[in-house]
């Protein structure tokens, strides 16, 4: 830290301590708790302390869906600033996502004023009293892995050390720490503000003994899967497990995956269904999957092993998730799966049958792969489907470093991604509005990166686009939005009409509680912050609006939303 610090207030301290633990950017949606912040903000950069760039984000989803993204790509938490509990509760559902996600960041909010007269900082407004709350951090308490409230100037150092490490740890995830008004107010001491923290992460790795039993298990199985829902988590992982599957010739499942654990053209890799091969698998390997299959459909046989890699392979802090683990591989993502692969180097190999395997799982996965090409080409005529969309994308993107951001926009499958970080699906949390916004911030970590936010229309209007493209703006964050509108929430729909298949809403015209009609124009949306905008409602006219669209993002460096009519499609 340069410069005098010794009268910063803490409002102050804490923007050049969160410098100090690697913070770049504060997301920030600021209230009537903040003069001690915004006042302690402008202090610290009169005097040249080191921050991190504050930046106003006009509505707290999107702000925690922005440090929810930068880390995605960047691998480096971020801070998130709300204002009180009415900030907090709009906060709330990011919080749950990055939770779900494992996404570490250290989300604060003010706390309305504990004193109603004689201290400085003390409640001034009639919503001093509205805002104050019995436990206000109950908004977010089952979201974070740890909580606290600032009750002493001279602990601003240390609680952001112990913040900031807990959320580095494994598993990952949010922590919150809230901040009255009155403490923010008052000077604090200049120790450990300009100081990385005192407190390593706790990183893991798996358990030796458990690491030998399920490289043996895989070494010898005649009819091993591997199902993967976050990726691999790092690029060297993301190679190593892109040539184990080729030595070993085992195929690979992206069920319901929301990162890419290995190219989509690899050999092994067989699309996003593992029923069949999962009926017949008698060694199962899950890497880092809430729910890597549907059980009223399919499970392993019961001779079968099931080994489950992961930071938390029983997902302990979700209350019912009863999945076999016969063998669990606790750490890091990447740690897991380099230090298995290392572990089966000391396995001999049948190479009569992994030849034979081999063999076997390329023919299906290249069938898999042709035919999901070919009926997403399909979808080109008439009404246009989204694996079109999906399948123009990805051939728009090729050979690029590009991300996608996909919250029910683009499926996987028609992408056809090769890339570590070429694709990010919503959390399973369900918490809508996350794509955009979170697209926001992998942009802003990476603004050599093409970054494409594809959603369906309902998305688009939970993740409060006017507050959105106002940052892209500010920023300068060329993001490119498509918005697939089939005027409904499709997902509802189909969730209807999948769990009751012989009932009235599957031969109904039209299915309550799901019309978004009349659309929008969703254009004048973006417009309004000076977006390039097309609407493309034929099939054949989307490739040339996507090279359009790339042609202004790369080239003007600007915002761009495509609207793009697309059919209503059937449940599978």
């Amino acid at each position: 830290m340069r410069g005098d610090a010794q009268r910063l207030s803490a409002g102050g301290s804490l923007f050049g301590k969160l410098k100090a633990l690697g913070v770049e950017y504060v997301f920030a949606n600021s209230g009537t708790d903040f003069p001690p912040v915004i006042e302690g903000l402008i202090d610290a950069r009169a005097r040249g302390v080191d921050l991190p760039v504050a930046v106003t984000v006009p509505h707290e989803h999107a702000a925690v869906s922005m440090a929810h993204g930068y880390y995605q790509i960047s691998g480096r938490s971020q801070a998130v600033m709300l204002h009180t509990n009415v900030g907090l509760s709009n906060g709330a559902t990011g919080a749950i996502n990055a939770h779900c996600d494992h996404v570490p960041m250290l989300l604060m909010s003010g706390r309305t004023p504990v004193m109603e007269q004689g201290r400085f900082g003390a409640r001034t407004v009639p919503i001093g009293w509205g805002q104050e709350m019995f436990d206000q951090t109950a908004l977010v308490r089952e979201a974070t892995k740890w909580d606290y409230e600032l009750r002493f100037p001279e602990q601003v150092a240390e609680l952001l050390d112990r913040g900031w490490a807990i959320a580095n740890s494994t598993p990952k995830g949010p922590v919150y720490l809230s901040l009255p008004r009155e403490v923010l107010a008052e000077e604090a001491p200049s120790e450990g503000i300009d100081s990385s923290s005192s407190m390593a992460p706790v990183l893991t790795a798996p358990e030796p003994a458990a690491l030998a039993r399920a490289a043996e298990l895989l070494a010898g199985a005649k009819a091993p899967l591997i199902i993967a829902q976050r990726g691999a988590g790092s690029q060297d992982a993301f190679d190593a497990l892109s040539g184990f599957l080729d030595d070993w010739a085992i195929p690979l499942s992206h069920y319901w995956s929301n990162q890419v654990a290995v190219p989509l053209t690899h050999p092994m890799q067989v699309g996003a269904s593992p029923d069949a091969l999962l009926a017949d698998a008698d060694v199962v390997l899950v890497i880092n999957s809430l729910a890597p299959w549907w059980p009223d459909k399919v499970s392993p046989r019961p001779d079968a092993n099931v080994i489950q890699l992961g930071p938390d392979p029983l997902f302990s802090r979700t209350p019912v998730r009863n999945f076999r683990a016969d063998i669990t591989l606790a750490g890091e993502t990447a740690t897991g799966v380099c230090a298995l692969i290392d572990a089966m180097r000391g396995f001999p190999k049948d190479v009569q049958a992994v030849a034979a395997r081999r063999a076997r799982i390329a023919s299906l996965a290249a069938s898999n792969r042709t035919a999901a090409l070919e009926r997403a080409a399909k979808g080109a005529t008439g009404p246009m489907t989204k694996e079109w969309v999906s399948l123009c994308l990805g051939r728009a993107i090729k050979g690029r470093k590009a991300s996608v951001f996909h919250e029910l926009g683009c499926p996987l499958i028609p992408l056809d991604l090769e890339d570590h970080l070429s694709y990010f699906q919503e959390p399973h949390s369900g918490g809508l509005g996350w794509g955009l916004p979170a697209a926001l911030g992998a942009q802003l970590a990476d603004r050599d990166r093409l970054v494409v936010a594809t959603m369906g229309d309902g998305s688009y209007m939970f993740s409060n686009p006017t507050a959105c493209h106002l940052v892209a703006e500010a920023l300068a964050l060329p993001v490119i939005v498509l918005v697939l509108n089939n005027e409904e929430w499709g997902a509802v729909r189909h969730s209807v009409q999948g769990m009751y298949r012989e009932g009235h809403a599957g031969r109904a015209n039209e299915v309550p509680l799901t019309a978004l009609q009349p659309s929008p124009d969703f254009t004048l949306t973006a417009q309004a912050s000076r977006a390039y905008t097309e609407s493309v409602t034929e099939g054949a006219d989307l490739p040339a609006a996507l090279d359009r669209a790339i042609a202004v993002a790369t080239g003007e460096k600007r915002q761009v939303l495509l609207n793009i009519s697309i059919a209503r499609e059937t449940p599978h």
